[in-house]
């Protein structure tokens, strides 16, 4: 399922306008004039109290491949739905974490604006989460460059979580984003890897056949002929089997220990990965392998439908009640989430699945009209389903943001 190619592929203006309209929505209030501060490459490591503000402030969001757009009539009022950003500010950090955050800035913006407020929770399974999970490995990666630690200690994880996810909020990100995609300074430590620093790594994993396997992860073919992602399991295998070695208890094989600790040794990989790569073609790398594991499920809720079962189970033709039912259903799942083309095919498959373990033998997506884009969020009556490759917030000088949109029309045959 996660190599199915789509139907057509079209520019989305749809798209654009809904993503406008929401930042429009966000804010009320013109682009602020932002300050600069006398030493921009520079953030107090000290505690201090955030003044969302108009003295201290960041250095403008930078937003891969510009900055903050400039309308180009100063003097005119802004078009009614050109978005405004949030002000950036001083955060408010804790002071003992021992990093230098002036040095990741530019990332860490960039991962500020994938999850601004209201887009965060909209398209946090696509873009703001996997931008989240990315900065945090390429973060364990810069603070081990000066060590021999591939993860934070538990105290000093706390402080560094709470500080990135202060900062990230200083410069327009929703200050949720880690209820919003389940992270938490845990994610930091390693967990239950036995194996966290780099001399033992280097002598447990073979470390030319991944990073060989991972400086360069094609997205057309990593989803479907894997050679990156098999590269990181191996490395987790061997390095969560160091603990095996240490153990006697020969039941730890298959016990939930064993597959927890395989789980935080993939994040020790990420960290070692991060290391030696460079921040930009590390997050290439870990956006192309979220892309493959998030378009393999749908990520929508649906609750049990049993009115279209009892509307829908015996037709044969078109029928209003229905139709009725199912536009209803759908319309109910339509506010969840913005959703790729490729995870549109596998929510359709499995609600089919489910009409069809209910009784509804005939094709209802076909007998109403129903298409994949409508089981992502509708605007102007029309749906928009973001792209199965990488889909982050681009930025488009003329228009402000923007993504583009791949319209699949067909469903395929899921009865």
């Amino acid at each position: 399922m996660d190599c199915f190619q789509s139907v057509s592929r079209v520019k989305g203006s749809l798209c654009q306008q809904l993503l406008l309209f929401i930042f429009w929505l966000s804010s009320f209030q013109d682009v602020a004039t932002l300050q600069t501060l006398h030493d921009p490459s520079h953030i107090s490591s000290t505690s201090e109290l955030a003044n969302p503000p108009s003295t201290a402030l960041f250095e403008p969001i930078e937003i891969s491949p510009a900055v903050i757009p400039r309308y180009s009539y100063p003097d005119e009022s802004s078009p009614p739905i050109y978005p405004s950003f949030p002000s950036t500010y001083e955060p408010n950090l804790t002071g003992r974490c021992p990093v230098n955050f002036s040095a990741m800035l530019n990332i860490i913006g960039k991962r500020a604006s994938d999850c601004s407020p209201p887009l965060a929770a909209l398209v946090g399974n696509v873009i703001c989460c996997p931008q989240l999970g990315s900065l945090l490995h390429i973060f364990q990666g810069y603070y081990s460059v000066d060590s021999d630690k591939l993860v934070l200690q538990n105290a000093v994880a706390d402080d560094c979580f709470s500080d990135i996810i202060s900062i990230l909020a200083s410069r327009g990100a929703n200050s949720t984003i880690p209820t919003i995609c389940s992270v938490k300074s845990s994610n930091l430590t390693g967990g239950a890897c036995p194996v966290k620093d780099v001399n033992t790594f280097e002598k447990t994993v073979n470390t030319s056949k991944l990073l060989e396997a991972c400086s360069t992860v094609d997205p057309l073919k990593e989803c479907c002929r894997q050679v990156c992602q098999p590269a990181i399991m191996e490395a987790a295998l061997q390095i969560s089997g160091t603990q095996m070695m240490l153990n006697d208890n020969k039941n730890v094989v298959g016990g939930t220990n064993h597959i927890d600790a395989i789980s935080d040794c993939k994040g020790v990989v990420y960290s070692y990965l991060s290391r030696k790569l460079s921040p930009d073609v590390a997050n290439t790398a870990f956006r192309i392998l979220s892309a493959c594991k998030v378009n393999k499920v749908c990520p929508l809720e649906f609750n049990q439908p049993s009115e279209v079962i009892k509307e829908c189970r015996n037709v044969a033709a078109p029928s209003p009640s229905c139709c009725s039912s199912l536009n209803t259903y759908i319309a109910g799942i339509q506010n969840q989430m913005l959703i790729t083309n490729k995870q549109a095919i596998v929510c359709a498959m499995m609600f089919g699945s489910i009409l069809r373990k209910g009784g509804v033998l005939t094709n209802v997506y076909e007998l109403c009209d129903v298409d994949l884009k409508d089981f992502s969020i509708q605007e102007y009556g029309q749906g928009c389903l973001l792209r199965s490759l990488p889909a982050d917030v681009i930025f488009d000088n003329s228009t402000g943001y923007s993504f583009t949109c791949d319209l699949t029309d067909n469903i395929g045959a899921p009865w």
